[in-house]
């Protein structure tokens, strides 16, 4: 079983392990996009370090070291969530769950009514945890980042209730 799983805040400091950790738990899909596609979905620290001031971005850890990520950026009444990543060594122990739970419990607390997503067809284990948590499809784009298909997700959150 793997160490136990915490999750904090992240800080720019944080965003050479984070692009790491994008690149390689996307790397196994890496042929399925395309270049500009790929870039997006794990982008160098630079790209990363410009994030903080869409909102907040977290960092999932096991024994001092970065194995997740996820980060949200407010859009009205709802909260567009990205980059939610967990290192394939890492997987199954937890630690998705509670970044998604740090995604939800700020959603609460700032008033947005869902949460939204934009995923590949292709990313078939991460669209499961997506609905086990609770997601379904949305009719909503982009169905398209930089020639490689998307679709939309999203959950409704209960109304004046933290997750």
């Amino acid at each position: 079983m793997p160490p136990r799983c915490t999750v904090r805040l992240a800080t720019p400091d944080d965003a050479a392990d984070i692009a790491g950790l994008l690149r390689d738990a996307f790397d196994v899909y890496r042929p399925l996009y395309t270049s500009e596609a790929f870039t997006a979905t794990a982008p160098p620290a630079e790209r990363i370090r410009a994030r903080w001031s869409d909102g907040p971005v977290w960092m999932a850890l096991q024994d001092g070291r970065a194995v997740g990520t996820v980060s949200a950026v407010p859009r009205g009444p709802q909260l567009y969530m990205r980059s939610m990543a967990v290192h394939p060594a890492s997987r199954g122990g937890g630690c998705g769950r509670l970044l998604l739970a740090a995604v939800e419990e700020y959603a609460a607390q700032h008033g947005h009514s869902r949460v939204v997503l934009s995923t590949t067809p292709f990313l078939d284990p991460a669209i499961r945890f997506y609905e086990r948590a609770g997601f379904a499809r949305s009719a909503e784009g982009p169905h398209d980042l930089a020639g490689t298909p998307l679709f939309t997700m999203e959950k409704v959150l209960p109304s004046g209730a933290a997750p």
